[in-house]
């Protein structure tokens, strides 16, 4: 478990794919992090949520106060997330948004993009920015800023554009990708629950499939 960052309010780490973010049951994110910490009932609360097959940043909170906070700052949005992609084909914008409107289908646990509003389904609104193109295997690297959090939202939203993320078979990618989901918590900002002030943490993927694809270190 790569911990980034603890102090007595928060605790910033890297998530392994494959490993449930919330709840605290045996092989969970919390489970995991208190095992590092070598305390079984260390105070350790999530505050947001990545899809079990995603990686990267996420902040948990070390007291219950810290953790009203912060999921009052997810709530109102002062909690900002940015996430880096690697999506199939060239896109016709280098920036733009996708604004969708979104239901989970709890049985199937997928979501869809819908024509009409009606009973659970909501808004979907993302900002995005083509980094860069690889045109041997036609994929691109984009980042991502959520402006709502809806379940798998940026999966969905790409997928429906024909940009399917690569590895993401439940939305549409291929067998031939070799790769988890490529999809990372790249930064996250908000402000500390004890201080009040501005903080922010970044993390490139690993130089791995399919990231190697793109040149990571001139991320910003």
């Amino acid at each position: 478990m790569d911990i980034l960052y603890e102090d007595a309010r928060i605790l910033v780490c890297i998530k392994p794919a494959g490993v449930v973010s919330a709840g605290d049951d045996e092989g969970s994110m919390i489970d995991l992090l208190r095992k590092e910490l070598s305390d079984a009932h260390a105070c350790v609360r999530s505050v947001h949520r990545l899809d079990a097959q995603v990686s990267g940043l996420m902040v948990f909170a070390r007291s219950q106060a810290a953790a009203s906070i912060l999921s009052e700052q997810v709530r109102t949005r002062e909690f900002e997330k940015e996430y880096l992609a690697a999506a199939h084909g060239r896109f016709k914008e280098s920036a733009g948004q996708m604004e969708d409107l979104l239901w989970y289908n709890r049985s199937l646990r997928k979501s869809r993009v819908m024509q009409e509003t009606g009973k659970d389904v909501k808004r979907a609104l993302l900002s995005y920015e083509v980094l860069a193109y690889c045109e041997d295997q036609d994929v691109s690297l984009v980042r991502i800023r959520l402006h709502t959090g809806r379940t798998h939202q940026i999966r969905v939203q790409f997928a429906s554009r024909s940009h399917a993320l690569l590895g993401d078979r439940k939305y549409g990618a291929g067998e031939q990708d070799g790769c988890r989901i490529a999809l990372w918590s790249y930064k996250l900002s908000f402000l500390h629950p004890q201080s009040g002030q501005p903080i922010a943490f970044s993390a490139a993927p690993p130089a791995v499939s399919p990231w190697n694809l793109f040149n990571l270190s001139e991320l910003s």
